[in-house]
Formats: C-alpha cells, sequence, structure tokens
C-alpha cells in the first residue's frame, strides 16, 4: 500500500513525541493501515493484552476502542493509558452492564461467570474469568465439569465455543453488530464470485455462517492461517481492517472481504493520525478505572494471562 508524504511526516512527528513521553502505541488489526503502520504492536485483544501487561513504557497509547485502553489501565495502573478518540466504544460491550449481570448471577448461583474481553471493566469486576476469541475453547476446557457457564456477552462466540468443548453454556444475548450482519446469501454470492477461494471467518459470527467456512478463529489465528496454507485466494469474514496485514505477510496471496458494506466497525475507524499525535502531544484523552473496580476486574484478567 503506498502512503503519501503527509502521511509520512505525521508519522516523524508521531515517531518524536513518543520518544519524548516513552510511550508505547499499541494497535488492534482492525485500525486504518495508517495507524497500523506506526505503531509498536499491532495485535488481537490477547496479544495487546500481554503487551500492555508487560510494557515498561511510562505511557501506552491504545489505537482500539474503550474497553481495550481500560484493560490496558487494569493492568498496568501506575502507567498513563491514552485512548486517542474517545467516543471510540464497542456496540457489543455495551450489550452488557454490571448491573444485568448480578441480576443474572442471582438466577445462576453455580455457573462461573466467563466474559469476553469485549466488555467493560465494570462487568469484568463481575466475572470469574476472561477470554479472548483466541484462547476461549481453552478457558471454557479449563472449568471443571460440574459447574454451569455463564458467557458474556457474544452470545456466537459462546456458541461456537460450546460446540467445540461439548460444553453447555448459558449464553449472554449480545453480540457484535458488525458480524452478526452476515448472512448465508453473503457466503453464497462470494463463493460463486471466487469459487477457488477458501473461507476464513472470526468466531463472532453467526453459527450458519462458522458452518460455511473453511477456517474459524481468532484474527490472529487467521493470519497464521493465510500465512502458512499453500491456497493462494481467500474470502475474509472479519472487520475489513485486517486486509491490510493479510496483503503485508502473504505476497502474491489474494484476499476478498465477504461483504464490503457489512464488515466495517465505525468505531475501531475514528483514530486518525492526526488525532494520535494530537493525544501525543496533550497527553489525553486518558483512560482510568476506579481502583475497587480495577482490583477485582484484574482478577479476572490475570486469570486468563496466567493460562499459558
Amino acid at each position: 500500500m503506498h502512503f503519501d508524504d503527509n502521511v509520512k511526516k505525521l508519522w516523524e512527528e508521531i515517531k518524536e513525541l513518543k520518544q519524548e513521553r516513552n510511550a508505547v502505541i499499541l494497535a488492534h488489526y482492525y485500525q486504518k493501515p495508517e495507524v497500523q503502520e506506526v505503531a509498536d504492536l499491532v495485535g488481537d485483544s490477547l496479544e495487546l493484552a500481554r503487551r500492555a501487561a508487560e510494557t515498561d513504557a511510562d505511557v501506552i497509547v491504545f489505537c482500539g476502542v474503550h474497553f481495550m485502553a481500560e484493560s490496558a489501565a487494569i493492568l498496568s495502573p501506575d502507567k498513563t493509558v491514552i485512548l486517542p478518540v474517545e467516543e471510540a466504544g464497542c456496540a457489543m460491550a455495551d450489550m452488557v452492564t454490571a448491573e444485568l449481570l448480578q441480576d443474572k448471577k442471582k438466577e445462576l448461583p453455580n455457573a462461573v461467570v466467563v466474559t469476553y474481553v469485549n466488555s467493560s471493566a465494570a462487568v469484568k469486576a463481575e466475572s470469574d474469568i476472561c477470554c479472548t476469541s483466541a484462547n476461549v475453547v481453552k478457558i471454557i476446557k479449563s472449568i471443571p465439569e460440574d459447574k454451569d457457564i455463564l458467557f458474556v456477552p457474544d452470545r456466537n462466540l459462546g456458541a461456537y465455543a460450546a460446540r467445540k468443548t461439548n460444553r453447555k453454556i448459558e449464553l449472554w444475548a449480545g453480540h457484535c453488530p458488525v458480524h452478526h450482519e452476515l448472512t448465508v446469501e453473503d457466503v453464497t454470492k462470494a463463493r460463486e464470485m471466487h469459487p477457488q477461494a477458501k473461507l476464513l471467518v472470526h468466531p463472532e459470527c453467526p453459527p450458519e455462517i462458522i458452518e460455511l467456512a473453511d477456517y474459524v478463529s481468532s484474527t490472529s489465528g487467521l493470519l497464521r492461517y493465510a500465512r502458512e496454507s499453500s491456497v493462494e485466494e481467500f474470502i475474509i469474514g472479519t472487520e475489513e481492517g485486517i486486509l491490510h496485514q493479510l496483503a503485508k505477510e502473504n505476497p502474491g496471496k489474494h484476499f476478498y472481504i465477504l461483504h464490503k458494506e457489512k464488515l466495517i466497525c465505525p468505531d475501531m475507524k475514528y483514530i486518525t493520525l492526526p488525532k494520535l499525535k494530537e493525544s501525543l502531544e496533550k497527553m489525553e484523552p486518558q483512560v482510568t478505572v476506579p481502583q475497587d473496580t480495577r482490583e477485582k476486574a484484574l482478577n479476572c484478567l490475570q486469570r486468563m494471562l496466567d493460562m499459558k
């Protein structure tokens, strides 16, 4: 991908500011390509959570959405955590609140609450263990057979984990509006256009889409599969931001987004290079988590990170 001189100038200015602040820039795979290119690490939720916990930088600039920056603040209370655009949220995370989860826990007193990292700090504080799409199967398998499981908030990811582990799981009614809109008809049309391509999808997709896929995994898992596969054409069923890394890592291979209009997360596109630069200049907006919430949420996140 070609970047113009204005973009390159902004990269240099951001790098200078980053050095001055002793900052590390973390970016999710769904961010804009020019934002991914200036980051110190581009990854999925699990990779970025681990990096946030391990960094010796004074400042963490999180190019993602609010729950990701919150997780960094939970794991690194001595760091300054910046989210360049405060409005960058997550519709799925908003589908569960701590109060609603408290009520559900009263209905299921024996249940282990497994909460997807796509959730607020307050919800994590009410949960037993976190997971990401990369480790959800491992997390579910770690729970004793005699325990009930409540999975929050993504019913599609929870249903996927239930099928992979043969466990009965109580599913919250949440979903990712981006992945959830995909239909069987979308898959049929894409396969008609690209009959030689393998279909790779994220487990936030509905069950009927997952059933049709050639491979299902987290963003990092999809990237790994594309790298290691001898196949040269792929249909990608996740947010279109991943196409940048796929193309970078696989010159000569061809990638087609499953649905161009549906697979764009507006919240993941809020952060721009000017906004990123401004956030480093002003050292804001900062993301913090109240101490009592942080301590409870930390237990939930740490249990996940301790699982190798």
